[in-house]
């Protein structure tokens, strides 16, 4: 069983920060491509950042030069330090890893539970 567990959102003001941790648990082969993503009430969930196993990254526009992405492959884990957060930043946080469970088994997006970042301003 693969888990995706999250940590890291709260409550923060206008210009502040947050790092966002999401570590992966289990039994597994390997894994690819892990991400962020985010959901805003009322808003289609979207794709924040991503970053492959070769460590290269991208961000949507909107983040650009605020949110870096990061990874340690020795602890299964992804970050998103979020920096000059903004009001329109507020949404649930969603990371996601594409897993092999074994060696010839097809890549499997797993996703976490989500966790609530709020900017107030």
């Amino acid at each position: 069983q693969v888990q995706l567990v999250e940590s890291g959102g709260g409550l923060v003001q206008a210009g502040g920060s947050l790092r966002l941790s999401c570590a992966a648990s289990g039994s597994f082969f390997s894994i690819n491509l892990m991400a962020w993503y985010r959901q805003a009430p009322g808003k289609q969930r979207e794709l924040v950042c991503y970053v492959s196993s070769s460590i290269s990254t991208d961000c949507t526009d909107s983040v650009k030069g605020r949110f870096t992405i990061s990874r340690d492959n020795a602890k299964n884990t992804v970050y998103l330090q979020t920096n000059s957060l903004k009001p329109e930043d507020t949404a649930v946080y969603y990371c996601t890893a594409d897993i092999k469970r074994y060696d010839m088994s097809p890549l499997i997006r797993y996703w976490g539970q989500g966790t609530q970042v709020t900017v107030s301003s």
